[in-house]
């Protein structure tokens, strides 16, 4: 008598297989571990599908409202924990599929007609990232509102504006902060860039060549908020371009975010002590009794490298595979879920910060007017009171600060004669712009630290988020 074969672990692949894969094999091509997560798109996928099946005579009214009924208790026995993911099934879809043939029957194993795990993840994956971008994009506005705030807040406290980590000259604290509501604003408007590239619909494009049953691509396009079906079927499978330009923006958003955490680091350091956090975003050492450590800053510093990572990983996925699908693809989807978390973690956790931190506006004052920050207001003035070149002006205020550094005092604390012993036409007038408000008052151009016109950028902003 001779032995029959044992069924392949995954029914699904028919009569092509006589036997199951290698336990290593099932390992390396199982995703159920991380596509998981697309249920909630693979069903929403499936649904537009199905009635669109059912709306081209493909299949009977009543397969599609017996596909609508067995997916509906899917999603709920998904959402209530219930639901018994099976490895061997290997993915999320083949999950969902195996389940809905249990409750429905045979009008559950013609829902994958027409349509290819190809298409079908393709469109699962861009549901998702759109859905990511539309909350990533509510908590950029969120942190940015936060920064507003605090930036109205202190649209006219005095800090020393730097470059190269040196004394430069005085800004003001609000204007510090509208600067990083600038660059997330930018990062909006990349997601925003990014969800209009990704909105065409992959489904029906099945494995690659498009499909010989008459299918309706407008009406599922429609259905999934799509604004339009891809237009070549070879390019709806294969294309990962949505993700990797998620990934850029997530690049770009999480530097952001790591330069601030890093300037919120410094500033609550021993030597600077800008800034206090409360114990809400420090912890303490397990020794040093002492130490209040900035932990939520340093973390959201550390998460760049994941988003970074996240996004090298992809195009280097990418980068050599022909047309059209491959499995390598599988790969697009744990760098896209972690970074897509790393991101949101971060934000929800500067939002915090920046809410929680109380400046030391005093001490910030007092760091804007040291090392020499109102040298260029001398210069400025020389060229505008006694008309000189700004080149010579230049000069004249290096030999100044020279000399004021040689004494161990602020330009101020020069007397007259030392200021006209370098240029005989300075006057008395010259010591009411070398105060730090009188500095910052003065950078009245459009985008400056004057106070008011950070307190309109302010304003500009907040009612533009409202």
């Amino acid at each position: 008598m001779t032995d029959t074969p044992p069924p392949p672990a995954n029914a699904y692949w028919g009569g092509r297989f006589a036997a199951g894969p290698a336990a290593v094999m099932e390992e390396i091509n199982a995703s159920i571990g991380f596509d998981q997560r697309l249920w909630r798109q693979d069903i929403r996928g499936s649904l537009a599908h199905a009635a669109m099946l059912a709306k081209c005579g493909i299949i009977a009214p009543a397969d599609e409202q017996d596909i609508a009924r067995g997916l509906a208790a899917i999603a709920a026995q998904i959402e209530s924990g219930d639901f018994p993911f099976a490895r061997a099934l290997e993915d999320i879809h083949f999950n969902i599929e195996a389940r809905l043939t249990e409750r429905v029957g045979e009008a559950g194993k013609r829902l994958h007609t027409a349509r290819s795990r190809n298409d079908q993840v393709a469109t699962d994956f861009r549901l998702w990232v759109r859905d990511a971008i539309d909350g990533l994009d509510a908590q950029l506005a969120d942190l940015m509102r936060a920064l507003a705030t605090r930036a109205a807040e202190h649209a006219a406290d005095p800090m020393p504006g730097m470059t190269h980590l040196q004394s430069a000259q005085p800004v003001t604290f609000g204007h510090h902060l509208l600067a990083y509501v600038e660059m997330f604003a930018r990062d909006r408007g990349r997601l925003a860039d990014c969800r209009k590239r990704l909105n065409e619909c992959p489904l029906g494009a099945a494995a690659l060549a498009g499909t010989s049953f008459p299918i309706d691509r407008e009406m599922t396009a429609t259905a999934l908020g799509f604004d339009r079906p891809a237009a070549n079927s070879l390019d709806a499978v294969s294309d990962r371009d949505f993700a990797l330009e998620f990934l850029a923006a997530a690049a770009i958003s999480a530097m952001h975010l790591s330069r601030f955490a890093e300037e919120i680091v410094i500033w609550c350091s021993a030597p600077f002590r800008f800034v206090r956090l409360s114990d809400a975003f420090t912890t303490g050492s397990s020794i040093m009794p002492q130490k209040r450590n900035p932990d939520a800053a340093e973390l959201v510093r550390a998460k760049t490298g994941r988003v970074t990572g996240a996004l090298v990983g992809l195009l280097t996925v990418m980068k050599g595979l022909p047309l059209a699908y491959a499995k390598d693809m599988q790969e697009d989807k744990e760098g896209v879920f972690d970074a897509a978390d790393a991101w949101a973690l971060s934000l929800a956790a500067t939002a915090g910060m920046v809410r929680d931190l109380v400046p030391d506006t005093a001490r910030m004052r007092a760091a804007a007017g040291a090392g020499f920050a109102t040298a260029t207001d001398l210069a400025d003035w020389l060229v505008r009171v006694l008309h000189l070149p700004f080149r010579t002006a230049h000069h004249v205020t290096g030999r100044l600060v020279a000399r004021a550094e040689a004494k161990g005092v602020d330009l101020a604390a020069l007397s007259l004669a030392e200021m006209q012993a370098e240029e005989p036409g300075i006057t008395q007038a010259v010591y009411s712009v070398l105060t730090v408000d009188a500095s910052v008052a003065s950078r009245t151009s459009y985008g400056g630290t004057a106070p008011a016109h950070v307190a309109a950028q302010a304003a500009r902003w907040l009612e533009r988020l409202a």
